[in-house]
């Protein structure tokens, strides 16, 4: 049948409605991805525990109050939440957005904090900090702080971005110097540990520091996934990035990484959904 112009004048605005409403969604619409992380070193009274991360937010707003995302992470039930970096954008910097919705979560369970890559280009992150600690978050600069359950307990330890580093050379150096810094707070534990990392593409030193979980964002999951393929892009991975979203498991130690929240220099997501992922944690016989 032939198209008549009449009906290419529906047919084309009906198909752009289409399309800016599929991209409306692909870029707001959240989606919960759930992972479980086993290990005999993992006390028996934190079997169940659930770890839900949010990470690169970029100072994007989910509903008034950010209630969208709020209740998303509420009906997770979290034991903790962690936040792995890039809550702020250093191009649209907003610290309000970012703070309300730390101001929201810290309701439902205690939140530990590290930075990521626009904490430091934004030039503004010690004001964010304070607004950060005012609200009782965990800020956890290089850091490890000891979380007892019962008759059990775990490490947990987060880095500042490599950014942050000055003196080091290298993203390996950066990174190694800060966890070394992190552990010095709970050195002699031979506890499981959990590191809040932004850089995936650093799990490598993860696995050599004896990590046995680290959350990490950045990759935003390559922003553009194609079935089959994953991620086509990722900063400091480039094209096809291996670690671009999902959970990794190289002997004894597991990466998580989330896709993400927000977008910064590229403003759309496809095929790859705002993000919130929650772990739990099991503990496994020997």
């Amino acid at each position: 049948m032939r198209v008549t112009k009449k009906r290419l004048f529906y047919i084309i605005p009906m198909l752009i409605i289409v399309l800016v409403a599929f991209l409306y969604y692909e870029n707001n619409a959240i989606s919960i991805t759930r992972f479980q992380a086993s290990s005999s070193k993992l006390p028996e009274a934190f079997d169940g525990y659930r770890i839900v991360q949010l990470t690169d937010l970029h100072s994007k707003l989910f509903g008034r109050n950010q209630e969208r995302l709020v209740s998303k992470v509420k009906k997770l039930r979290p034991d903790i939440i962690v936040v792995t970096g890039d809550l702020v954008d250093s191009r649209r910097y907003d610290a309000e957005v970012s703070l309300t919705l730390m101001r929201e979560i810290a309701k439902l369970a205690p939140v530990y904090y590290v930075t990521g890559n626009h904490e430091r280009s934004s030039g503004k992150y010690m004001e964010l900090e304070k607004g950060l600690n005012s609200l009782g978050i965990h800020v956890m600069r290089n850091k490890s702080e000891m979380i007892k359950l019962g008759q059990g307990e775990i490490r947990l330890a987060g880095v500042d971005d490599p950014t942050f580093n000055t003196e080091a050379d290298g993203d390996v150096d950066k990174i190694s110097g800060f966890i070394d810094t992190a552990m010095q707070e709970t050195a002699g534990a031979d506890a499981y540990t959990v590191l809040l990392s932004h850089r995936p593409e650093l799990f490598a030193v993860y696995m050599q520091k004896g990590i046995d979980i680290t959350f990490s964002g950045h990759a935003h999951g390559g922003q553009v996934r194609l079935p089959f393929v994953g991620g086509l892009v990722a900063p400091g991975q480039g094209f096809l990035p291996k670690y671009d979203a999902g959970k990794f498991v190289d002997g004894q130690s597991t990466l998580i990484v989330s896709r993400g929240l927000g977008n910064s220099i590229i403003p759309q997501r496809l095929f790859n959904r705002p993000e919130v992922v929650l772990v739990e944690l099991m503990h496994a016989n020997e």
